[in-house]
């Protein structure tokens, strides 16, 4: 059993947890819940978007503790002051240290688009989100199969959320429907936690160009985020290049102002 197979398992009692301690009917009373997304999707169309998606992360199954230092109030605020176009935050908690309490969080400091990074693969996860005030969730093709990923999509349109389907193989595009948003490339293997920026290219060119392409993991450099955006990548999303250093928002500002003086250039 690999790394993800173990997550999934994982995710699953988790759930089963959640749904006897809090009914959807619970979750649906949420003050967030009514509350209106804000679009990514338009966002990223806008003219000179440089497309930086900052997450927040405090550890990961290949890497450990990334950062215990920097408290999510702290980071939100340094990158919405960067100007990142918009927050990802993992709630996972058993494998990622991450929680629903820093999505919220998240939400009351910043009027950007968040993501909610997770591994979701039941409907009751798309109503947390909503309830958390996400506006975007991520389905990854990996732990599902096409009719559940599309499924999962229309069920995150009628309430209101945008999707990003993660891809890391050309035997997944088969998971793109007319309900994703945007389809993003991870970099890192699922199975090995290997990163190669390569995969991003390969698997870019495969994609319709009805969707919005975001490249995902092993981004640390301004040559690499244009080197992808000449290649028709419109967001990148980047959390270790950030939460490994001692001032995430101030290292945010920095990639962007590098990306924005090579891409106008």
């Amino acid at each position: 059993m690999n790394i993800l197979d173990q997550i999934i398992a994982s995710k699953k009692q988790e759930i089963k947890t959640l749904k006897e301690a809090i009914p959807l009917k619970q979750i649906m009373q949420a003050g967030l819940f009514t509350r209106e997304c804000i679009s990514l999707k338009r966002v990223l169309s806008k003219s000179g978007s440089w497309g930086i998606i900052a997450e927040y992360k405090r550890k990961s199954p290949s890497r450990g503790i990334i950062n215990d230092r920097n408290s999510i109030d702290e980071v939100t605020k340094g990158y919405s002051e960067a100007r990142a176009v918009a927050i990802s935050v993992l709630t996972d908690n058993l494998y990622f240290g991450g929680s629903s309490e820093d999505l919220l969080c998240a939400r009351l400091l910043s009027s950007c688009p968040i993501l909610r990074k997770d591994f979701i693969i039941d409907e009751y996860q798309l109503f947390e989100a909503k309830a958390m005030g996400a506006d975007i969730i991520l389905l990854i093709a990996a732990c599902l199969t096409p009719l559940k990923s599309k499924k999962l999509a229309q069920t995150a349109h009628s309430l209101g959320l945008e999707v990003l389907l993660e891809l890391h193989t050309l035997k997944e595009l088969d998971h793109l429907n007319e309900n994703i948003d945007f389809a993003g490339v991870n970099n890192r293997n699922l199975e090995d936690f290997s990163v190669d920026i390569n995969t991003s290219m390969k698997l870019g060119v495969k994609i319709p160009a009805s969707f919005c392409k975001i490249s995902e993991s092993g981004l640390n450099s301004a040559d690499a985020i244009a080197s992808l955006y000449y290649e028709g990548f419109q967001g990148f999303l980047l959390g270790e290049a950030f939460m490994g250093k001692d001032n995430p928002g101030k290292e945010c500002k920095k990639l962007i102002q590098s990306v924005l003086s090579i891409i106008n250039h």
